[in-house]
């Protein structure tokens, strides 16, 4: 009598070995020479710093900035259509978008990828996903885990979380601390619905308007799948730029990553007692999808900017004698920028945001 085997639960080594195989490359070409090799072990290694002047930091007071995130239902989608090779860009988005908040330049990125069963194609196009995030952002991919679990998923499903770390000087840390009346807010637009409300999206697009994935978007000029599936836009090196720029000066005082919650939500989080920021919606156009998808599902306009970005991604609040320069460097960067809004005293002493 044969005994039980691990294939008999439905995980397969022979296949997860070969799944394996395909990820150092991935892993690889996102290295610089701060990854240290330690082949077979458990971690990766990165170094901080150098004695060597070509790679050296010179950091001071360094602090670490970390975190975590996924990419919500926008995985239903992937799975659904069958293409998984953008999801992972955003995963990493989701994650360097927010460190880049506090000024932190993004170093490193690991990933958690639970499926159903092995598949070591989909396993490849989804750290394949992730490898090009991480170019984007100039961060290594240090690191991962797959874990099958059979039991957990539907045959076909699978799902995924991500986490950076990064680091900033800590004189040059961004709290939000520094903004003041006068200052303006900086709008950089987004690609689209990014990956923030894609329960709603669903529900709109498939339930109510019983679209398929390859019927045509007028709106978009694109296939319902093209125009869900966009991925996430990567400020990261275009920020940095800036702040690099500005190193010396108190110039950028805040920034907000625009997800679920929308403008207000986001940057009222980093706002310091006693100040308001006014938004001018018609400071910039909203893109087609967030239209298409409102007449579609007859969505109050409340409720489509609470849960959507609504064509801008990420906010700097900035003094206003560095506005133009620093909206002129994010469109060199080949992002769209514009000024949409100021801060103004509270009085009262406590702090909103209102668009309007």
């Amino acid at each position: 009598m044969t005994g039980v085997s691990y294939k008999d639960s439905g995980v397969d080594l022979d296949i997860y070995n070969e799944s394996m195989k395909r990820l150092p490359r991935l892993m690889h070409r996102t290295f610089s020479p701060r990854v240290q090799k330690l082949d077979g072990g458990f971690a990766g290694l990165f170094q901080l710093d150098f004695d060597c002047k070509l790679f050296r930091r010179n950091y001071q007071n360094p602090v670490l900035v970390s975190g975590t995130d996924g990419v919500g239902s926008k995985l239903k989608l992937a799975q659904m259509l069958g293409r998984h090779d953008t999801i992972g860009i955003d995963l990493v988005a989701m994650c360097v978008n927010d460190a880049i908040c506090c000024g932190a330049e993004p170093l490193f990125f690991l990933d958690y990828i639970a499926m159903s069963h092995d598949d070591p194609e989909v396993l490849e196009q989804i750290v394949a996903g992730i490898s090009d995030g991480c170019l984007q952002s100039d961060s290594a991919l240090l690191g991962g885990e797959t874990a099958i679990m059979p039991d957990t998923y539907q045959r076909g499903d699978y799902d995924l979380a991500g986490f950076c770390v990064g680091v900033v000087e800590k004189k040059n840390l961004i709290d939000g601390k520094a903004i003041a009346p006068d200052d303006v807010v900086i709008g950089v637009s987004s690609s689209g619905i990014h990956s923030n409300g894609y329960s709603l999206v669903r529900k709109i697009v498939f339930d109510v308007a019983k679209l398929g994935v390859d019927d045509q978007v007028a709106e978009t000029g694109k296939t319902v799948a093209e125009t869900l599936l966009e991925p996430t836009l990567i400020y990261t090196k275009a920020i940095q730029n800036v702040l690099q720029h500005y190193k010396v000066k108190n110039v950028v005082h805040g920034i907000a990553h625009i997800t679920g919650g929308g403008m207000e939500e986001n940057i009222e989080r980093i706002l310091p007692s006693g100040v308001d920021v006014k938004i001018d919606a018609s400071s910039w156009e909203v893109p087609p999808v967030f239209d298409w998808l409102q007449g579609l599902g007859k969505v109050d306009p409340a409720e489509m900017n609470r849960v959507f970005n609504m064509g801008i991604g990420i906010t700097l609040i900035v003094s206003p004698f560095y506005a133009d320069k620093i909206q002129s460097m994010l469109n060199a960067s080949g992002l769209n920028s514009r000024v949409i809004g100021s801060v103004s005293e509270n009085k009262s002493g406590s702090k909103s945001v209102t668009v309007a």
